[in-house]
């Protein structure tokens, strides 16, 4: 029996059922030509939804990525340092003393899963050859495209700890589809790379055309109005859908392009033409994150004969059942 086929014969009810109406709509909107973009939060990469998520990207499931700076970085902490990672099973039942245990190994613990430092610094001294390189030269770049510009040189595969196809930022670069990271100061790298301006480590050069070295970084409104362009270029041709994994930025920001589009430029512009959210958030509390789909019409986000999904699950399990269902 295939996952599919499981799925259809078992999954009847509540958010069992959601989960197999949402990924036969989403395969009916690729069906029918649409486009989807997915937004990654909570932190997915390093529970290594990269193994299902980078397949879902080269079968153009997937063609646009919204993802917290940390789920960006974190697919490469995992890419270039898998088997140095420890898992604390009995996370539940550590202590201060075993937190601050960890910490004096140089571990950064995420649920059960604990980084290495020496991942980050690994990362960090080859990021600062291209932020400086373009400093340099008064070059800005997004977040991402320094990543893409290490894997176009070619300057980490050696280091692979997992298989490079498990990697969904590798996937990304094959299909030059675009990731978004609003808030990217808010991560690992991102402190880093202000440390590492305090400290005058990344510079400007004597005749450089910039004023400040944090200019090599395209800032957040202007990976929206990137996102903006693409989503115009898109929907000329295609309905553009919306999957959301968790919450928070990486949610909001993506689906905003769409007002902003809509009211704030006056533009005819389709709404986003399909949408799912996979989240543990209430609806109360007036979170974002649990709010529930039609809230969203409101804010002219989606029109009322939009299909809309709210499985209320723990990501790290649903996604990768969506994903096979939606591979077939």
């Amino acid at each position: 029996m295939t996952i599919t086929e499981f799925l259809d014969h078992h999954f009847r009810h509540f958010n069992a059922r959601e989960t197999v109406a949402a990924s036969k709509a989403w395969i009916a909107h690729l069906d029918s030509g649409g486009k989807m973009m997915l937004t990654l939060a909570g932190a997915m990469s390093t529970a290594e939804l990269g193994i299902s998520l980078a397949r879902m990207i080269r079968e153009d499931k997937v063609h646009a990525i919204c993802s917290t700076a940390a789920n960006f970085e974190e697919d490469f902490f995992n890419l270039l340092a898998h088997d140095e990672y420890y898992i604390a099973s009995n996370y539940r039942d550590l202590s201060p003393a075993d937190e601050a245990a960890l910490c004096e190994k140089g571990f950064n613990r995420v649920t059960d899963t604990c980084i290495p430092e020496t991942v980050i610094r690994h990362l960090e001294g080859n990021l600062i050859d291209v932020w400086q390189a373009a400093i340099n030269k008064s070059e800005s770049y997004f977040p991402y495209e320094y990543f893409f510009q290490l894997l176009d040189q070619d300057r980490l595969s050696q280091h692979y700890q997992i298989p490079p196809e498990h990697s969904w930022v590798i996937a990304a670069w094959e299909k030059k589809i675009p990731i978004y990271t609003p808030g990217w100061e808010d991560s690992t790298l991102g402190n880093v790379f202000t440390a590492r301006c305090i400290e005058e480590r990344i510079s400007l050069p004597a005749d450089a055309r910039f004023t400040s070295p944090h200019q090599a970084i395209k800032s957040g409104t202007q990976q929206l109005e990137h996102l903006v362009h693409w989503y115009q270029a898109t929907d000329r041709e295609h309905s553009i859908g919306f999957f959301q994994i968790g919450g928070g930025i990486a949610g909001d920001f993506p689906i905003c392009a769409v007002p902003l589009m809509r009211q704030d430029m006056e533009l005819d512009i389709r709404h986003w033409g399909y949408f799912c959210q996979i989240s543990d958030s209430t609806t109360s509390y007036g979170s974002y994150s649990g709010a529930v789909p039609n809230e969203k019409i409101t804010w002219d986000k989606l029109d009322v004969d939009a299909p809309k999904f709210m499985i209320n699950s723990d990501a790290s399990i649903v996604a990768p059942l969506v994903f096979a269902y939606v591979l077939g």
